[in-house]
């Protein structure tokens, strides 16, 4: 008589039907061919399976909940992980090129070093407890629709948008301690309360000071983003602090996966599955979690104005990363992998640390085209015979349907705002933007100040980067133009 499944083998069923998509996704990115990929999504989710069991056993019977990530951030990472093995065991011929030269950096060792080195994102999930971690990776970088979301977890749609502004409320404040918690010179900690009254801020804005810091200062940026609950920025602070290496190229995939869904009038698959067990104790517990934030936030950051030993124990100076690296910018740096078809052969590709190459492509699974922000064309740029701006576009990454670019604008007149417009010869169409806000009518992107980099000094720089998608061709963008100026180029 064959042996009936245990609930233990029914529940990883359900796991498996649910997260498979995710994990699959992920590892097709990390690697070089379709077999590849099923190989390592599926040793992947064997090891993250046993990592689970692993944590709940060490914890059963003692009274507290496993410290690891959601389930399928704990499943990705297990891919990271698992291709970690593969390129210390000779297999590195079947990785993405690009993944291999980040798992042999400094970058792939903060995920795996000592605690407080770690990305702030990937800190403060794992603080959160499991059901409000669930709730927020599925609604942010998922991208489910909220009424999918509350029934997977079991909540009630009518509050579970309530409850996801509560969760955000919790990771911000854990983002906040972690921040306070890493070690930090004497410059950053003179800018934690300043970092926290703007972030909190939905108009204010930044000033310059703290802007030049964050752009040069990779940890207070990290937190930045964590701590900005307002502009979209959240999704991409989560995929790339937790994810690591393709995490923006991931969430890519997973939104335009549940557009398709969607679209096709099919549940996206984490609809389905037993309600989380776990969910209402959660809410619970988050409510009395919710009133000691305050406190315990009014209380870190008294602490941080504190002097410390950090100074004496080698922290990173100024401008530097926890590794000593200059930091260009203030987007957290999340390196994009291309993607591919399922059979396809890989192609030989720039590595993405080098803005000014654009990269091969290969082919994509079959998702459908992003769609853009409308807004109204802005007055044609101005022509002056010397421009008092000029601009710099660099492709960052390419696959057979996106691209990831970034915009560097300089220019001679000190700025209280700005705007920056642009044109598209091949139709493509901005799916999402970092650093600015953005509309688009036709050809034509608009891309306005964040709330925290209105201000720009005479002969400064401004910076932004955004994902779009391409079909045909995916010619530079031309016509730039600052406040109505038209810009030269770089």
């Amino acid at each position: 008589m064959p042996d009936l499944p245990t609930p233990q083998d029914a529940a990883e069923a359900a796991l498996f039907s649910e997260c498979w998509d995710a994990v699959l996704s992920y590892a097709d990115l990390c690697t070089a061919g379709s077999t590849a990929a099923t190989e390592l999504a599926a040793e992947a989710f064997s090891l993250g399976m046993r990592e689970a069991r692993d944590a709940e056993a060490a914890v059963r019977g003692a009274g507290r909940r496993p410290a690891r990530l959601p389930r399928i951030p704990l499943l990705l990472t297990a891919v990271r992980t698992t291709a970690a093995e593969w390129e210390r065991q000779g297999l590195g011929h079947r990785l993405d090129p690009d993944l291999r030269l980040w798992l042999n950096s400094e970058k792939a060792a903060r995920y795996t070093g000592p605690p407080l080195q770690r990305p702030i994102a990937l800190r403060g999930l794992r603080d959160l407890q499991a059901a409000d971690a669930e709730l927020l990776w599925l609604a942010e970088v998922e991208a489910l629709p909220l009424p999918v979301v509350a029934r997977r977890l079991g909540l009630d749609p009518a509050t579970v948008g309530e409850e996801l502004a509560q969760v955000r409320g919790l990771f911000r404040d854990r983002s906040h301690r972690n921040h306070l918690d890493m070690p930090m010179d004497a410059q950053c900690r003179s800018y934690a309360r300043l970092l926290d009254a703007v972030t909190r801020s939905t108009s204010g804005e930044t000033p310059a000071d703290l802007s030049r810091h964050l752009a040069r200062c990779q940890q207070c940026a990290e937190a930045a983003a964590c701590l900005r609950l307002h502009g979209g920025g959240l999704p991409a602070a989560l995929a790339g602090g937790v994810i690591g290496w393709g995490g923006l190229a991931y969430l890519e995939r997973r939104r335009r996966a549940a557009e398709v869904r969607l679209g096709a009038g099919r549940p996206p698959a984490l609809e389905s599955g037993p309600p989380n067990p776990g969910a209402h104790k959660a809410k619970v517990a988050r409510n009395g979690l919710l009133v000691a934030a305050v406190l315990v936030s009014l209380l870190a950051l008294a602490v941080s104005m504190m002097p410390g030993d950090d100074m004496k124990n080698g922290a990173a100076g100024p401008g530097t990363t926890a590794e000593g690296q200059p930091v260009s910018n203030p987007t957290f740096p999340v390196p994009v992998a291309t993607s591919r078809a399922p059979g396809s052969a890989p192609t030989s590709k720039a590595p993405t640390g080098n803005p000014s190459e654009s990269t091969g492509a290969k082919n994509s699974d079959p998702e459908p085209q992003g769609t853009s922000s409308a807004g109204v064309e802005d007055p044609e740029p101005s022509e002056s015979a010397t421009p008092t701006c000029s601009v710099e576009y660099s492709l960052v990454n390419q696959w057979p349907d996106g691209f990831q670019a970034e915009i560097t604008v300089t220019t001679a007149e000190a700025l209280d705002d700005w705007r920056v417009t642009w044109s598209f010869k091949d139709g493509q169409k901005v799916t999402q933007m970092w650093d600015a806000d953005f509309t688009q009518s036709g050809s034509k992107v608009t891309a306005t100040a964040a709330a925290y980099n209105k201000s720009v000094a005479a002969d400064g720089s401004l910076s932004l980067g955004f994902l779009a998608s391409w079909q045909s061709k995916n010619a530079p963008a031309y016509d730039f133009a600052l406040n109505g100026k038209a810009c030269a180029k770089s």
